[in-house]
């Protein structure tokens, strides 16, 4: 089975939104990280032929949330995102930036990290991969990591906002390369893919995973 991803670039700084489904001719299919433009999002679902049977959130910055309430409210489909961090979609508009207009939510479905959701004809694995954010998670399908703002081709995620953590993110980024193969493919949420072998060999933000 050959996952399908298409990635589209949506809001104000670019964020990265995943739609995945288990192969080009899947009729179900799951968006990560809605970040805006709810509207992009159906028709890019429409063209594809598929229906959202699920969206899932990695973290509770806003960029990552902001057309998780009109996709949910267009689809139907239930949102999954890490507890401690729902009080940042349910109060999305106290937290984002002024003048954006965005819509809180309350999640359907709550997560620890650790579990297996059986969504749209793939098998995710949640991973709670704290550091950019305190519960931060990261899901894993058939070769895929979609890693929202852990690490990022060349880069990683920023450690200089409230909640973060320099030696934590590292550890989270090497519980990742233990867990999986390097051949795994990196869906972050900003730029473009990368695998976690090309991070590990080249980054220069993770030398010291490889002393």
């Amino acid at each position: 089975m050959t996952l399908a991803v298409n990635r589209f670039e949506l809001g104000p700084i670019g964020t990265n939104c995943y739609v995945a489904r288990a192969d080009d001719s899947a009729a179900e299919a799951v968006v990560v990280d809605p970040g805006a433009d709810a509207a992009r999002v159906v028709d890019e679902l429409g063209a594809l032929g598929a229906r959202c049977a699920a969206i899932l959130i990695t973290h509770g910055h806003w960029d990552h949330l902001g057309a998780v309430a009109d996709l949910a409210d267009a689809t139907g489909a239930p949102v999954h995102m890490a507890e401690e961090e729902r009080v940042l979609l349910e109060g999305l508009d106290s937290f984002a930036p002024p003048g954006l207009d965005l819509r809180s939510y309350t999640p359907d479905v709550l997560l620890q990290g650790d579990e297996t959701l059986e969504l749209a004809g793939m098998s995710f694995q949640t991973l709670r991969v704290p550091g950019h954010s305190p519960a931060h998670l990261a899901y894993y399908t058939n070769g895929a990591l979609f890693s929202g703002d852990v690490v990022f081709a060349g880069s990683v995620g920023r450690t200089d906002l409230p909640g973060a953590d320099w030696d934590t993110l590292v550890e989270s980024i090497r519980m990742l390369a233990d867990r999986f193969p390097p051949e795994t493919v990196i869906y972050s949420g900003h730029g473009p893919n990368t695998t976690l072998g090309a991070e590990l060999a080249r980054n220069p933000f993770l030398a010291e995973l490889r002393a």
